[in-house]
């Protein structure tokens, strides 16, 4: 197994870890989270960026970098809504667009098309993770001491909040925008 694989593989387990430490309420949980989600983001920059430099592309890395891309940010959100750091509805947005595009590349798939990524579902993916790290950030500041209360309160709540948004409406444009360019391959089947 190529070392972009193993790093794809290695992203699937930091998830597993990382949820474990949203949900496992001790001390200093938040900044393991943040970690833990931090290191699995640098496993997707390096993944893509190995591969394509020393051309390592294999099936299983196409089908299985996305899909743990999707896995992890899909769980980042969905483990904040059951902190009740996000609202639901703003996660049911993300994942749908991420199973919608999911299910479009499948249907292009059964019919021998290979839909690439596009600029905007890669700014989509940078937004999330910026996002989640953000949100994470704002949660597990007040774990680093009184310095980073004073320093840091001021200003990330707000800015988690603002990132938070810019991920909801970029996600949901990139998601309406890739599903209206490759329309004809749903309307065919209606």
């Amino acid at each position: 197994m190529n070392l972009p694989n193993r790093l794809t593989l290695t992203r699937l387990v930091l998830t597993l870890f990382f949820l474990a430490a949203v949900f496992w309420r001790t001390r200093f949980n938040d900044t393991i989270a943040l970690v833990l989600f931090s290191l699995a983001g640098l496993t997707d920059y390096y993944d893509g960026k190995i591969a394509r430099r020393d051309k390592l592309i294999t099936n299983f890395g196409t089908l299985m970098d996305p899909l743990a891309d999707k896995i992890l940010t899909c769980s980042a959100f969905i483990a904040f809504v059951g902190r009740g750091t996000v609202p639901a509805w703003m996660v049911v947005i993300i994942v749908t667009r991420e199973l919608a595009i999911t299910g479009l590349r499948l249907l292009a798939a059964t019919k021998n098309v290979v839909l690439a990524a596009e600029g905007y579902g890669k700014h989509k993916t940078v937004s999330q993770i910026a996002a989640i790290i953000t949100l994470l950030v704002a949660d597990s500041y007040d774990e680093w001491g009184h310095w980073a209360d004073v320093v840091l309160k001021p200003w990330v709540p707000t800015l988690a909040r603002i990132s938070l948004w810019v991920t909801v409406v970029l996600t949901f444009t990139s998601g309406a925008l890739y599903l209206w360019r490759n329309r004809a391959l749903y309307l065919d089947d209606l």
